[in-house]
Formats: C-alpha cells, sequence, structure tokens
C-alpha cells in the first residue's frame, strides 16, 4: 500500500460529536489526510480540533471557502440528521464520497432525494454506522451467512446509552443532570430529528436488514415514551411482523450504563433466531453466544479481530475503491434505505397509535 497520503478528507458541521471520532480515523489512515473543516459555532469546532491538534488554519466558518480550500475527496458530514438532505444536494456536484453520520435521514422519502441528488454527478453517499464495524456484529452477519443458524426467523435488539448530553467526542464522560429545558435547547431534544427513536432505531432496523439479507417486515407497530418536560423520547419499542414471526427493536436513551464503559442491562447488541440456531451478539464483545442444532447447549465462539480495511467506515471505502470491490452492507445507500422504511412505518405507528403496513 502507498503510504502517501492520496485522499483529501473533510469534516462538515460538529454538531454529532462523532465528528472527532471520524476526524480521528482520517489522521490515523496512511492514505488520508484532513485538509478542512467547517462549522458555524467556533468554540465547538475549536474544541475538538485543539484536542485532535487539527492546524488553525484548516478550520472554517465559511462552508464555500472550506470546500475552495480543503478541494476534499472524502466529507464527513455530522449535521443534525434532519439537514443531511440539505449537505448531500450541496456537496453532489463537486464528485465527492459523502459519508453522513447515521442516522441516514429522517425519511425514506429524504433518502430517495438524496438518490436523485447524487445521480450522473461522480458523487456518492454512504452512511456511519459505528455499529456495522463492531467485530461481533461482523462476525454475526458472516456466520449467518455462512449457514451457521440457517434461516433467520428472529432478530431482537437493544441499544442505546445514558444520554446524548452524556459524553463528549472521544466517548469521554460528562456528568448528567440537564434540566428538561436544558435538553430542548439542544439539537438531541429537537423533534426536528431529536430523540431515542432517531438515534438507535436505524441501527437496529438497518443491521437487522443485513442479517435478514435484504427481507422487510410486512406490518410494524411501535410505542414510545416522551418524559414530562421533553419534546421527543427517550425510549422506543418496535415491534416488525415478518413471514416467519415477529422481530423487536428497542431503544434508550437513559441506559444504566454506557455499553462501551460496562455493558447494561439489558445488554446492548443483538439476540438473533434462526431455523438452525441462535446467536447473541454484544456490542464491543469479543465471543458471540452460540446454540445449533449439533451443538445445543450455549457455547462460545471467538470474533474475528477488525482487520485494517473493516475496522471504520473511511477504511472499507477507500479498501473498496483501491480494490474495485463494490461496497455492501449497512453503509451503502441501498440498505439504509431499507432500514429506513422499518424507522418510517415506526414513527407512523407512534404518531397513529395502530399497526402501520409496510
Amino acid at each position: 500500500m502507498n503510504n502517501v497520503p492520496q485522499y483529501r478528507v473533510a469534516g462538515v458541521a460538529f454538531d454529532h460529536m462523532h465528528i472527532g471520532d471520524q476526524l480521528r480515523v482520517a489522521q490515523l489512515h496512511p492514505q488520508a489526510e484532513v485538509t478542512g473543516v467547517f462549522d458555524t459555532d467556533k468554540a465547538r469546532m475549536d474544541a475538538v480540533c485543539d484536542d485532535l491538534g487539527i492546524a488553525t488554519e484548516l478550520r472554517h466558518l465559511d462552508l464555500q471557502q472550506m470546500l475552495a480550500s480543503a478541494r476534499p475527496d472524502i466529507v464527513f458530514v455530522c449535521s443534525p440528521t434532519d439537514q443531511h438532505l440539505e449537505y448531500v444536494r450541496l456537496l453532489a456536484p463537486l464528485e465527492v464520497t459523502i459519508i453522513l453520520e447515521k442516522p441516514l435521514s429522517t425519511s425514506h422519502a429524504d433518502g430517495l432525494a438524496m438518490h436523485d441528488a447524487i445521480a450522473g454527478t461522480g458523487s456518492e453517499v454512504y452512511v456511519n454506522w459505528p455499529l456495522e464495524w463492531y467485530p461481533a456484529h461482523r462476525m454475526t452477519a458472516k456466520v449467518i451467512a455462512e449457514g451457521l443458524i440457517g434461516d433467520v426467523t428472529e432478530v431482537h435488539y437493544y441499544d442505546g446509552n445514558r444520554g446524548p448530553l452524556g459524553h463528549a467526542h472521544g466517548k469521554k464522560t460528562l456528568a448528567l443532570g440537564a434540566t428538561p429545558e436544558e435538553k430542548n435547547g439542544n439539537w438531541w431534544y429537537d423533534p426536528a430529528s431529536g430523540g431515542a427513536t432517531y438515534d438507535y432505531l436505524g441501527y437496529g432496523t438497518t443491521l437487522g436488514t443485513w442479517f435478514r439479507d435484504d427481507e422487510l417486515p410486512s406490518r410494524v407497530t411501535a410505542m414510545s415514551f416522551v418524559p414530562d418536560g421533553l419534546f421527543v423520547d427517550e425510549q422506543s419499542v418496535t415491534i416488525a411482523e415478518f413471514a416467519s414471526g415477529l422481530s423487536t427493536y428497542r431503544t434508550r436513551w437513559g441506559t444504566f450504563t454506557d455499553p462501551w464503559t460496562t455493558q447494561p442491562q439489558p445488554f446492548c447488541g443483538f439476540v438473533v433466531v434462526g431455523t438452525g440456531g441462535t446467536i447473541v451478539s454484544r456490542d464491543f464483545a469479543t465471543t458471540l453466544s452460540v446454540q445449533t442444532h449439533e451443538r445445543p447447549d450455549v457455547h462460545e465462539i471467538d470474533v474475528d479481530e477488525s482487520t485494517e480495511t473493516t475496522k471504520n467506515a473511511l477504511s472499507y471505502l477507500l479498501h473498496c475503491r483501491e480494490t474495485g470491490v463494490a461496497p455492501s452492507g449497512p453503509c451503502t445507500l441501498e440498505t439504509a434505505l431499507k432500514g429506513q422504511l422499518i424507522v418510517d412505518a415506526a414513527r407512523a405507528s407512534m404518531a397513529a397509535g395502530k399497526v402501520v403496513e409496510l
């Protein structure tokens, strides 16, 4: 591999704390270099850039000025989710790879509009779902594809954290205790794209679609819990009806602990049931808990370690570009759009209080 940086990377919007994680990934990749960043909030941008050692001259408060100076090949977008389509439309003419921080969008219609916006431009859109790069979940997809548990009949998902105001970039822990008024002043709690459902349901539905080889449900029902004084939910439960039975997807802001420090109970991750076995895949785990017809006792199998090409979205997409392999899985617009269909149905069910057909 040529270790001279070949790809120019820019970061747009520091609203989502994952911007620091993505810029750090670019700094560490031998073929990439950060050539510019943009945000409308200088203090917020400076706090992250100072921590990462990003030069002052690469920081911009004017987006067009940054794009002209950075001349990026790849752009990370970490804005509020309802602004994703706006940024895709703006960036599409530049022939760049756009990596949106999860989720894809606030609606399937916006996702389709992104597809239309990049058509014929030479630009591409992908979604960074951090759970896609967790070795346990990649291993789960691998062994399902190999037939370890037969055909998937159920996927059960639970995930979340102590709350979006409980950590900063780099998973730095922050004290909790914000009042409802303080929460409502933050974009995470704005109904336009905030709430635990928007934050975490797409993980479960998109990775679940990956595990199920793109199978979609016929009907969806969902409920959410909005605490007093807030405008958005901090908990939701979604039930999806497939030909083989029911699958469930639960989201939670307010887990007892953050899963990257200590796995809470209920644990964060997936339980996958198949015609020939079961898999428990926990976030950050180094083993999977498995049952099969051949060995019905619950036993552990070691998880494959991440390779240099599967440890994050940037490494994976650059590997695909270098080798000519078409990207696949949750990061692709195709799979993310399928997951978004289920999210849309869940939100419609929450609003109407009834079962919704997909």
